[in-house]
């Protein structure tokens, strides 16, 4: 008896030194999201992205001054845990309903254009000699919703940090291009506005660049484009588990001429989305009230934010470089093809 008291009073002291050795890490993670959400505040700039400030402000942080050690286990548990929780509330912003909206042909736009772009994606990436895990994160973020879908395929991928934090670039950098060069191409292209939210929600990488860029076009456009975005995250579950069944069947290693036989054993199941998947349901079925969904809404953008400031701490500047311009060109195709192609499929369609 006594010593199972003695077995779990040190279960319970090691429970409690682990909580507090996180709350270093997290204290620092969560300064650098409230910074990030400062920045974008006050810099009035909307297609901003608070996640993106965020990884920047973390990178500074660990390449100038340096992540003691101290902060380590909190910053692992932000990569970790609380990225695959603000993944789950992520399903809250979806519904069947609004996919219903959208109809068949705008869904089957927005599916073949995302699969279409994911497959040029890693041709060009294999064309460009370019690592497989950096051009899944590159073609998830590009084809669904730029860094969201970036670190939830990382979780299956499992690509280094360096590689994260490049991907993420890329996408941002391109998503807040195109929320400022599409408005212009509306004139030029004279599309209605259900046409035209339609393309900007296809192939536009963030939901905040969706609404940015669809809006200055009138609500219809901006209505109707942030359900189209919407529709193309709630692929990102059927994505993820395509991915990690990938990663398990068809893994080879190469040495020299000699290929090994894909791995028979059964794909592991990121428990996470399923998580997406319940929460997506419970939002169709209005289970939870409009003021906590809204709450729950900037709380799930907080999360991310925090999990991207945690992954700019343990990324290394000189490690990003030695990367190089390729994947840079990787994304641009990538991006190209996406406007291109999701533009092509409306005009053929709708006029």
């Amino acid at each position: 008896m006594q010593k199972s008291m003695l077995t779990a009073a040190a279960c319970w002291y090691r429970l409690w030194t682990s909580r507090c050795s996180r709350a270093p890490g997290l204290l620092l993670t969560c300064t650098l999201a409230a910074t990030a959400f400062a920045a974008r505040d006050l810099s009035g700039i909307t297609v901003l992205s608070p996640p993106f400030i965020a990884i920047a402000l973390g990178m500074a942080f660990h390449n100038t001054i340096g992540t003691p050690a101290m902060f380590k286990s909190g910053v692992a548990f932000s990569v970790r845990r609380i990225l695959r929780l603000a993944i789950v509330l992520l399903g809250l912003q979806l519904s069947l309903a609004e996919v219903a909206a959208v109809g068949i042909v705008g869904a089957a736009i927005i599916a073949s254009t995302l699969t279409a772009t994911f497959t040029f994606t890693r041709w060009l990436g294999h064309w460009l000699g370019i690592e497989r895990k950096l051009t899944q994160l590159i073609g998830a973020g590009t084809s669904i919703c730029g860094a969201s879908a970036v670190i939830a395929t990382n979780t299956v991928t499992g690509a280094s940090k360096e590689e994260v934090a490049y991907a993420i670039a890329c996408v941002t950098v391109l998503g807040s291009l195109s929320a400022l060069l599409y408005p212009a191409l509306e004139g030029l292209l004279q599309l209605k506005p259900h046409a035209f939210g339609l393309w900007a929600g296809a192939s536009i990488h963030e939901i905040a660049q969706v609404v940015a860029a669809t809006f200055q076009n009138g609500p219809d456009a901006g209505n109707f484009g942030t359900i189209a975005k919407l529709c193309r995250v709630i692929l990102l579950a059927p994505m993820i588990m395509a991915l990690s069944y990938s990663a398990v069947r068809h893994r080879r290693t190469f040495n020299g001429d000699h290929v090994e036989p894909p791995i028979t054993r059964a794909a592991p199941v990121p428990w996470f989305v399923l998580g997406f998947v319940a929460m997506m349901l419970v939002n169709s079925l209005d289970l939870i009230p409009h003021a906590d969904k809204i709450y729950l809404v900037q709380m799930t953008n907080l999360l991310l934010t925090i999990a991207l400031a945690a992954m700019g701490l343990e990324t290394e500047i000189d490690k990003l470089r030695a990367k190089g311009c390729k994947p840079l060109l990787l994304a641009v195709g990538s991006w190209l093809f996406i406007s291109i192609l999701s533009l092509a499929l409306i005009e053929l369609i709708y006029k």
